[in-house]
């Protein structure tokens, strides 16, 4: 089941072909090339191209430049864009909390301990969409909940910056819930990535901007809850 559709979204997809192409860019294990989306349609690459612009103003696609190793100009790639979170197979954002937090209810888990199951299992779905490992399993998992992940880097740790919160409404009520979870989903999928959250700084849900500090290397997130700082984020405002 998936969130209701916004009008300007359902008028951009009222276009079968834009539509199609959309619904491919969703189910695409990874990014998507014009060529490939010209195969699928049976359409010019112009017109591939027009349509992916008109996605991606909406919010719908991300377009990114290829990393590419051997010679030749790299390559413009699609992903789900942010407004998209929701519409691909499997519960939407508010579903997918909903979940988690009955399950905390069922199991008497804390919000970090079901995080952190949630995470593994992401991680395990990850994988078989087509993803990789270490941040690049991290970066896919948050891309495809919603979150519109970008990477900065910096000496000795990597932020990835959340650009957009789709639980922005649930942690407004209660951040300290809904953020702890966010927290335990991250060190989740990082156990399973060989890489180390070593802190979410949190900002205000509407504004969005959270950050994940990520450091290389396997650390246990099972931290002895009998000591040390409270690990829960606080919202900088």
């Amino acid at each position: 089941m998936s969130e209701p559709i916004e009008p300007g979204v359902a008028r951009l997809l009222a276009d079968p072909t834009r539509a199609r192409i959309l619904a491919h860019v969703l189910e695409a294990p990874g990014p998507v090339t014009v060529a490939e989306l010209t195969d699928l349609c049976g359409c010019t690459h112009n017109a591939v191209r027009q349509h992916l612009r008109k996605l991606k103003d909406g919010g719908l696609v991300d377009e990114e430049v290829e990393a590419r190793d051997r010679p030749g100009r790299p390559r413009l790639q699609y992903r789900p864009g942010p407004e998209a979170a929701g519409m691909g197979p499997g519960p939407s954002p508010s579903e997918r909390l909903s979940i988690l937090l009955l399950d905390m209810l069922r199991t008497g888990r804390d919000a970090r301990e079901a995080g952190r199951i949630a995470g593994r299992e992401e991680a395990e779905a990850a994988r078989m969409r087509g993803g990789s490992g270490g941040l690049e399993l991290l970066e896919a998992v948050a891309r495809h909940e919603g979150f519109n992940p970008v990477r900065r880097d910096h000496a000795g740790h990597v932020d990835l910056v959340l650009q957009r919160c789709p639980f922005s409404a649930a942690a407004t009520v209660d951040p300290q819930t809904v953020c702890t979870l966010h927290l335990g989903l991250a060190e989740g999928v990082a156990a399973e990535s060989g890489i180390s959250i070593r802190d979410l700084v949190a900002n205000d849900p509407q504004g969005a901007g959270c950050h994940l500090e990520v450091v290389e290397g396997a650390g246990s997130p099972e931290t002895d809850r009998s000591g040390g700082s409270d690990p829960r984020p606080e919202h900088r405002r």
